[in-house]
């Protein structure tokens, strides 16, 4: 048998990593800059996060939710606290396109309307439901396309009022910021008119920050910089470092009842063991502040040059777009230099390190950026 060959891959293979570099079968070091996808946060094997799994998989790794987890619980108080939202509830899944469709769906049963809004460039997740609130025609296949979905252009909110005002619409769903759409910062006064706009029209408001939550930005969501309150907001990637997890915070405007969302492996004791390891190394290691302080030290190092349009991002989240096409850059860094990168579209290189990435290493990569590029 053989694998379904969906994926471009690097001649690379790693065996082993730590913190922000990764080594493959052949003793070469790599400085990874890319995390998986913003998936690694505090950084690979850290000693305390592999203890944590270790000691609760001697333990017990797997239960269904038939039965009372208290590390379930002990989740809830501590991410309520970490990220300022104390009142709201936690449902837990598996990954951030579960936690989309989970989203859209509770939106849907306290609303009673069944459209959704969302933004062209916007990126939601690979499942059937999470695909068809994605703007990207190479993924939407005929069995994505009957979900009611409406795409509206970003900071254009005469645009989203315009739907708003058809009284069907149950949510609008928008990015913290656009990951794969292009690191697209919304418009602070954007921001704050869509939340007004879904009070106004009594849909509600979903913040996806999957990719820009968990410290990337500076902050615990990247839609605390713009002072408002989603309805919902849903989370995966970096919540386990790595492990597969998801989750969705829920407004105490939400009345749960039996049944109405589920999951098989959502909260798992493995799972709850890594998030929860998770909160005490961002928290002992200050890693929102330094996400801020080594992200904006990289974005404000980047060197002028005709052949970079923008530099855009907050945090370690952040995206070099070039006035060409990126492919070459990209694989001189991982092939010459030995850095991973990320890319959005063909111009952009993406940069998603892990929050724990130090001065050193942003000088490490700004050093080899500056050499290729003048090349």
């Amino acid at each position: 048998m053989n694998l379904f060959d969906v994926y471009s891959l690097f001649d690379v293979t790693p065996v082993r990593a730590l913190g922000c570099k990764v080594w493959d079968d052949k003793g070469q070091e790599y400085l990874d800059l890319y995390g998986g996808h913003a998936v690694i946060s505090v950084g690979h094997c850290h000693p305390d996060y592999v203890r944590a799994l270790t000691s609760q998989l001697e333990k017990i790794g797997f239960y269904s939710n038939s039965v009372r987890n208290p590390l379930q619980e002990e989740l809830a108080l501590r991410l309520g606290k970490a990220s300022g939202y104390e009142d709201y509830s936690l449902f837990l899944d598996n990954s951030g396109a579960e936690s989309n469709e989970n989203a859209a769906k509770l939106a849907s049963f306290h609303t009673g309307k069944d459209r959704i809004v969302a933004f062209r460039k916007s990126f939601h997740g690979r499942t059937s439901g999470a695909v068809a609130l994605t703007d990207n025609p190479a993924i939407v296949s005929p069995f994505n396309s009957h979900h009611k979905v409406t795409f509206c252009s970003l900071n254009d909110a005469a645009g989203v009022e315009a739907e708003l005002s058809k009284g069907d619409v149950a949510a609008v769903i928008i990015e913290g910021i656009q990951g794969c759409g292009g690191i697209n910062v919304p418009d602070a006064a954007f921001m704050k008119a869509l939340s007004e706009l879904c009070r106004k029209y009594g849909s509600c408001l979903i913040l996806d920050e999957v990719q820009s939550g968990y410290g990337r930005t500076g902050k615990f969501f990247a839609h605390q910089w713009y002072s408002i309150r989603p309805d919902i907001i849903t989370m995966g990637k970096g919540i386990a470092n790595g492990f597969p997890c998801g989750g969705i915070l829920i407004s105490p405007e939400f009345q749960a009842r039996k049944g109405m969302l589920g999951t098989t492996f959502g909260g798992n004791y493995l799972a709850m063991a890594a998030a929860l390891s998770v909160l005490d190394i961002i928290e002992k290691e200050g890693l929102i502040d330094n996400a801020l302080k080594v992200g904006e030290y990289i974005k404000g190092s980047i060197p002028s040059s005709p052949r970079i349009k923008e530099v855009r991002g907050k945090g370690l989240m952040l995206g070099i777009e070039f006035n060409e096409d990126v492919a070459p850059i990209r694989k001189a860094l991982l092939e010459e230099k030995h850095i991973f990168t990320g890319v959005a579209g063909k111009n952009m290189v993406r940069l998603l390190a892990p929050l724990c990435l130090g001065m050193q290493e942003a000088d490490r990569f700004l050093e080899a950026f500056n050499q290729i590029i003048n090349e």
